[in-house]
């Protein structure tokens, strides 16, 4: 079971699949390998991208994710290559 989003320093970078739904943040790096990134990088998931996850599927995978006002369908081990900062 994912924990919900704990508040602590702004600044912390958090796994978009870490996130709990509704909550969002500013996309500050992608993980993973090179051709995981170019695709994401392809559909905005860029650094500085505003990103919030908008719910979750009832066995934890895929994930709605919105991205600078777009919503895409995300496996849960993709969105964990995903690292964005909370909004205060």
């Amino acid at each position: 079971m994912v924990s919900a989003f704990v508040r602590e320093s702004p600044r912390k970078a958090v796994a978009l699949a870490q996130l709990a739904e509704g909550i969002g943040g500013v996309l500050l790096e992608l993980q993973g390998s090179a051709t995981v990134a170019l695709k994401l990088a392809e559909a905005g998931f860029v650094p500085g991208a505003r990103v919030r996850l908008v719910r979750r599927a009832p066995l934890g995978s895929p994930l709605e994710v919105e991205i600078d006002g777009a919503r895409f369908s995300l496996r849960a081990e993709t969105a964990a290559l995903v690292m964005v900062q909370i909004h205060a």
